[in-house]
């Protein structure tokens, strides 16, 4: 045999090897790769939300999960809406001019809202992540002003919101509460996550 027909012979097995490790390489990396793919469930937690607001009444909040954090769907009372501009003076930021939680265009009125009656808004506290707790009810209570005109209250801290989301001032929490975004798909029908049309 000659010395040309031996090294053909390791040349063609050299080739085969390589190919069939090539071919079990791409096999191993094709799982490995598409677990950095978003899971069906890590997509939906960063879909829009739709929500039903048709049966929700003057006065009463609807919560809804978001991308992992509770979005509170208000229908404020015209009572509510009325006193919102009183408080100007009282709040650190009236107008939602900080940036660390940007305010949609939509939402920069003395409502925050697309809707006055509507108030979306997500239902953590800008302090430390806290969750506050809805204290509509005007008047005196527990750790509330006497003057209280209704709003949020988160009790790890003590900061306290009015019924736009809009922080009082000398209170741990920077910022008012964030506004998603979010548009209404009809009267009854609202989209949070997405703002194309707003």
């Amino acid at each position: 045999m000659s010395e040309h027909a031996v090294d053909q012979g390791k040349r063609t097995w050299m080739i085969a090897t390589g190919c069939a490790g090539a071919v079990g390489g791409v096999a191993a990396a094709v799982p490995f790769v598409s677990s950095f793919a978003p899971s069906e469930r890590a997509k939906a937690a960063g879909a829009a939300v739709e929500v039903d607001i048709s049966a929700l009444q003057p006065g009463e909040m609807k919560t809804v999960e978001w991308r992992g954090k509770p979005v509170w769907v208000v229908r404020r009372t015209p009572k509510e809406l009325e006193e919102l501009k009183a408080l100007d003076p009282q709040l650190a930021d009236p107008e939602s001019h900080r940036t660390a939680f940007p305010t949609p265009e939509y939402a920069k009125n003395e409502w925050r809202s697309i809707k006055p009656e509507y108030l979306v808004v997500v239902g953590i506290c800008t302090h430390l992540g806290c969750s506050p707790s809805e204290k509509f009810k005007p008047g005196p209570q527990p750790s509330l002003p006497d003057d209280w005109k209704g709003g949020f209250f988160c009790p790890c801290h003590g900061s306290t919101f009015d019924m736009a989301g809009r922080v009082f001032k000398n209170k741990p929490a920077p910022d008012n509460l964030e506004v998603p975004p979010h548009m209404y798909l009809s009267d009854a029908k609202l989209l949070i996550g997405e703002d194309k049309k707003a």
